[in-house]
């Protein structure tokens, strides 16, 4: 075979792997012309052949019970060489065809037309048989012409339709549905089956892919991971293109979990050490399990791509799907979904109050506001689950600016009541990166008649990180207003040291996972005392959270806390509850001379 005729070979094979046309099951659509051809012809055998490099293989068939024969010397094989009409009234009178496996088979007439694609490519024939020699009448031949061109209609219409991705050639997530409801007819009820997705890369590596690489990047990872995944999968699978970048296949039956598992490592492994996109993307497989007859096709699909999501906090980045890992994800999502319209609501959300006491004088000069969620239907929701969902969320915006209205608005009905206490507000990261956020803070203050430093901004050094000086920038227009500042969850950032003299506030709240459990822990009253001293000696008031016994209270004092906060005074409480409560009283504070001894003195 000359050069020439090898690439054009070449890239017909091409168009026809990717039409994933081969090793497919039956389609009624393609059955339905072959039964015509077969009728047309009063012939009991048709089929759509296509040439495959060594066979021929039958997408469709009629008085046939095998599903290819071998291409050497095959008629249908000649036809996509020379994509022209062929016909042979009697085989056993044809010097080329005399000897072919067809002819020993009993088959003496033959008639193909080739079924040619949009690009000139050959893909195999419409053709019939027969037992017997005959001749064709040209009407006979316009008929089998026409019913290869509706073969290749229905090829085309199967792009058409969205049944193949264009980037990877590749079955796309309709063609996966539509298989997978033929697996569920096909096989038998009950079988164990496992549905494996590949996720090539993070959204964030994308992200970051698509601003630094040419916008053909993802097109690449995306081009090369089909080509690999069709040599890795083989003939006779399908490996479908489900999303921008990721791709789905059914594991073969007899399949287990146990016996599966190592051979995807050992993929992964090496596709992990010979893929060009290694360094800058991470890939994950998802394993969903499912059971035949008892499975829905969109379910099995998201079971798979929860499980490749969990998988990049495994070592292998495979993970297996997680029923209660899910169930907490989907709860997280319903939260999330839910909390716009408990925005709107007038009563879903309010704010609770837990007071902020001066460790000196006993008396409460401040409140925390912190922000509560009563849903519909799941009840009241723990902020330590919704408020990480939200901040993480495009909700960050307007959850901070609701607890700011409702603060502020409680802010001035307390003052109108003679009672003066600064309100302490919780901020994320979303927030510093609003050009407006301190504009909009102080016409709220000015809009309620309120002071400036009537009002406490708690932000996390973690808030600070996600672009450092943008918010260091607005943190200094906000301490600007007059509004006050606080460090908040101390000790638990990254570089509290650093922050501590760049940070323009006022005070320092120490994190309660080094308050809890103080009374009896050396190391801890250790940290907490340098970090009081240390705080203070850069002019920060420090508060302790999350104090609940004397013991850690009689501690703080000795070691010149300015206030605290947690249950041993009192527990958040509802703003009309709040101007009643009787705080606890300044004699019972232990005074410092009545300070016990602790070992970290020693």
């Amino acid at each position: 075979m000359t050069i020439s005729c090898q690439l054009t070979e070449s890239r017909r094979l091409d168009a026809l792997h990717k039409l994933n046309l081969l090793d497919t099951p039956p389609s009624e659509a393609f059955d339905r012309i072959t039964r015509m051809a077969a009728s047309l012809f009063k012939l009991p055998i048709a089929a759509v052949s296509l040439t495959d490099a060594d066979r021929q293989w039958f997408k469709s068939r009629v008085g046939v019970e095998h599903t290819s024969i071998p291409r050497l010397r095959a008629p249908c094989g000649s036809v996509a060489d020379s994509a022209d009409l062929l016909v042979i009234p009697d085989l056993l009178e044809d010097p080329h065809f005399r000897e072919s496996p067809l002819t020993a088979s009993g088959i003496r007439y033959y008639a193909g037309a080739p079924l040619i694609t949009a690009q000139g490519h050959c893909l195999g024939a419409m053709c019939v048989l027969g037992p017997e020699p005959r001749d064709t009448t040209p009407q006979e031949l316009t008929a089998l012409c026409d019913l290869a061109g509706m073969v290749m209609a229905q090829i085309e219409m199967r792009h058409a339709m969205g049944r193949i991705d264009p980037l990877s050639g590749l079955p796309n997530r309709n063609q996966f549905m539509e298989d997978f409801q033929d697996l569920q007819r096909d096989r038998s009820a009950g079988e164990q089956r496992l549905a494996v997705l590949i996720n090539l890369a993070t959204p964030e590596q994308l992200s970051h892919a698509a601003r630094a690489m040419n916008p053909s990047y993802v097109d690449e990872l995306v081009t090369d991971a089909a080509r690999w995944l069709r040599s890795v999968v083989g003939p006779g699978r399908s490996v479908y293109h489900v999303t921008t970048t990721q791709f789905a296949l059914i594991a073969p039956p007899g399949m287990t979990l146990a016996s599966y598992l190592p051979l995807l490592e050992a993929k992964m492994t090496h596709a992990r050490g010979t893929a060009k996109s290694r360094h800058v993307a991470t890939p994950t497989i998802g394993i969903a399990p499912f059971e035949v007859g008892n499975a829905d096709c969109l379910g099995v699909l998201r079971q798979a791509q929860s499980a490749a999501h969990d998988a990049l906090d495994t070592h292998t980045h495979i993970a297996v799907y997680s029923e209660a890992e899910d169930v907490l994800y989907r709860r997280r999502f319903t939260l999330l979904n839910d909390f716009g319209s408990a925005l709107e609501s007038m009563d879903q959300l309010r704010l609770v109050y837990q007071p902020r006491m001066d460790i000196g004088t006993g008396a409460c000069i401040g409140a925390e506001a912190l922000l509560r969620w009563n849903h519909p239907t799941l009840g009241a929701i723990g902020p330590a689950e919704f408020i990480p969902v939200i901040e993480r969320s495009g909700l960050a915006h307007a959850a901070t600016a609701w607890v700011q209205a409702a603060a502020l608005r409680q802010q001035r009905l307390w003052r109108d009541q003679g009672l003066c206490l600064q309100i302490s507000i919780n901020v994320s990261a979303a927030n510093l990166l609003e050009p407006d956020f301190a504009a909009a803070l102080e016409t709220g203050l000015k809009q309620h008649g309120l002071p400036p430093d009537c009002i406490e901004l708690e932000i996390t050094e973690s808030a600070i990180m996600a672009q450092p000086a943008k918010a260091h920038a607005m943190l200094d227009t906000i301490a600007a207003t007059g509004v006050r500042l606080a460090i908040d969850d101390f000790g638990t950032g990254y570089s509290s040291l650093s922050y501590l003299q760049r940070m323009p506030a006022d005070v320092v709240k120490i994190d309660q996972s080094f308050v809890i459990g103080l009374e009896g822990d050396v190391r801890k009253q250790a940290l907490v005392a340098t970090m009081i001293t240390l705080s203070q000696d850069l002019g920060h008031r420090v508060v302790a959270e999350g104090v609940e016994c004397e013991e850690v209270l009689s501690f703080l004092r000795q070691a010149g806390c300015d206030e605290a906060q947690g249950f041993m005074f009192a527990r958040p409480m509802e703003a009309e509850s709040f101007p009643g409560w009787r705080h606890v009283p300044a004699a019972a504070i232990p005074a410092r001379s009545a300070q016990p001894h602790y070992a970290y003195q020693s």
